[in-house]
């Protein structure tokens, strides 16, 4: 029989978060079984205890399944079980696609590394430093919740992704901004300092339960507008 990876019929790799997550960012996924992926995610990958969003469970050690180079990991090491990064932060960012503020701004919270030394127990469980973005953080044992290699990782501009463009909302595109965000419930405004060029855009959100978006205090009927890079100050207001 083919082996198949991410399957419930393995003893290992039974779940495998890029599955889940991408099943949704790209858009290709059956439009119910979207909700039941990412469902199945949080109940199996998400490690709340340690702050972490694994990749994948169980961790590839004795079975027949040749995944490649993760499999030479100790168990819960970097791809092999841990949170990687990257993975991690798809994962926010399909919750935000699926309109579940509350859900990914806990999950940006929590795998932001700050969280991580908020004490100095966790701190010297994570070892690392709070200030960058770990490529990886170790997800079993007596290791789980310490952190790997930091610094040398992309996934710090995934993670300026996520809450930039899909928490917040500021999209940009062809020279055109628009806001269209996916915040938590008891957010009640947020405001964004953007520099375009030698333009300087003061950018308001508030939730009001009514939609509007106003440029120096004219409505915008298309919601988005036309950025400049001349220079001048531009205040735009939307309220959602």
């Amino acid at each position: 029989m083919e082996k198949l990876y991410g399957s419930l019929q393995n003893e290992e790799c039974k779940i495998d978060s890029i599955t889940q997550s991408w099943a949704v960012i790209s858009g290709v996924g059956d439009n119910d079984k979207k909700y039941i992926s990412m469902e199945s995610l949080e109940n199996h990958l998400i490690d709340k205890e340690n702050g972490i969003i694994k990749l994948l469970d169980p961790p590839f050690n004795q079975s027949s399944l040749e995944p490649g180079y993760i499999k030479a990991y100790l168990p819960g090491t970097r791809e092999n079980g841990g949170q990687y990064t990257h993975a991690a932060v798809w994962v926010i960012i399909a919750e935000a696609l699926l309109g579940f503020g509350d859900k990914a701004g806990e999950l940006f919270r929590m795998i932001n590394p700050i969280e991580h030394a908020r004490t100095k127990e966790a701190a010297n469980k994570y070892k690392v430093e709070p200030y960058v973005i770990a490529a990886d953080v170790y997800g079993q044992a007596n290791l789980a919740g310490r952190g790997g290699w930091t610094w040398y990782t992309g996934s710090s501009s995934w993670f300026y992704e996520a809450g930039l463009r899909y928490i917040l909302g500021l999209k940009i595109e062809k020279e055109e901004l628009t806001i269209q965000p996916c915040i938590p419930n008891d957010w009640e405004d947020y405001s964004i300092k953007y520099k375009h060029g030698k333009s300087i855009y003061n950018i308001k959100v508030t939730k009001k339960g009514v939609n509007s978006f106003k440029l120096n205090g004219k409505e915008i009927e298309e919601k988005k507008i036309k950025l400049s890079p001349n220079g001048g100050v531009y205040q735009l207001d939307v309220t959602i």
